[in-house]
């Protein structure tokens, strides 16, 4: 923010502005102090101004979410330069590339879930058998069963239906939970808190669940040549969380979806690590409560480049 001065037949305007870069343009946001103001004066209404600008600053940063607002022309471009950003195609992980991601994303995708099994030990269990004695068997049965998981959307040609949420969740929750493959019940609502106990995210009314996955298969269908790939992603992605269709295990299933939504349109899977933890709530919940895409956007942008590095070091 700075503060421009324009004198016209002997009198000063004053304006307090603001470059925003939005896509590939540079939108300049101005606001009107008044004309010959005295240093007091100045003072007053610039402080008022800031807090106007700061709140249409914010508003510019959004991107608003395709599953629930029709595009303007300019947030489509944003959204395709957004995507180039990417910078890997699936073509460039080799079979080691493949071993390395499944590990850092069983590890990281369960330990976000509560897990307590440590990096080293997912290698050791699919690598070597190892079942370590400390652990339980419900976390390792979901170490074996989500690096299925992932084999099963390297391998299918699958990109989303009903049907296929189910089978990922069977994958993975095949041994360890009573309920693995189906849709929460009648009756069963689930309610996502923090440690401290804050609500952050309440499910869909379980009513409701099979007829919303249907909206998002078929938003997902016929917006596929639309909209770029990570985009598809996220919404998909967002939108799932949101429906929270399962008892127990919507994180990883949910994670596993983005990930086939991106592989099946071209680009590498990446992997939400435990450390941006927060930071993927905060996306999730930019998203929830004020259909803003951007915060996930860039997080996942974030962790493809953390992948970059990562297979870079192998």
């Amino acid at each position: 923010m700075h503060l421009e001065i324009r004198e016209l037949n002997g009198r000063k305007k004053y304006y307090l502005s603001h470059s925003l870069r939005k896509g590939s343009k540079v939108q300049k946001i101005r606001i009107y102090l008044g004309t010959d103001l005295s240093a007091a004066e100045l003072q007053e209404k610039r402080k008022k101004a800031e807090q106007n600008l700061k709140e249409r600053i914010k508003a510019g940063k959004i991107i608003r979410d395709p599953y629930q607002f029709i595009l303007s022309s300019s947030e489509l471009k944003e959204l395709k330069m957004l995507n180039s950003r990417g910078e890997l195609h699936i073509k460039h992980l080799s079979e080691n590339d493949w071993i390395t991601f499944t590990e850092s994303f069983v590890y990281d995708t369960n330990a976000i879930e509560g897990s307590h099994i440590e990096a080293r030990e997912v290698k050791e269990i699919l690598e070597q058998g190892k079942r370590p004695a400390h652990r339980s068997e419900e976390d390792i049965a979901e170490t074996i069963g989500l690096a299925e998981a992932v084999k099963y959307i390297r391998d299918t040609k699958e990109h989303i239906s009903s049907q296929f949420i189910e089978k990922l969740h069977h994958i993975v929750f095949r041994n360890s939970k009573p309920f693995a493959g189906k849709f929460r019940e009648r009756g069963i609502e689930v309610v996502v808190a923090d440690g401290f106990g804050r609500i952050l995210h309440r499910g869909a009314p379980s009513y409701e669940v099979e007829s919303l996955l249907e909206k998002l298969v078929g938003w997902y269908l016929k917006n596929r040549e639309k909209y770029p790939p990570l985009v598809l992603a996220a919404v998909v992605h967002n939108q799932f969380e949101n429906i929270h269709p399962f008892q127990d295990g919507n994180g990883r299933v949910g994670r596993l979806l983005l990930n086939n939504i991106l592989i099946k349109n071209g680009l590498p899977p990446l992997n939400i690590e435990l450390k941006h933890r927060m930071e993927y709530y905060g996306a999730l919940q930019a998203y929830q409560n004020g259909n803003d895409l951007r915060h996930m956007l860039e997080l996942m942008l974030k962790e493809y480049r953390e992948l970059k590095n990562k297979l870079k070091k192998r």
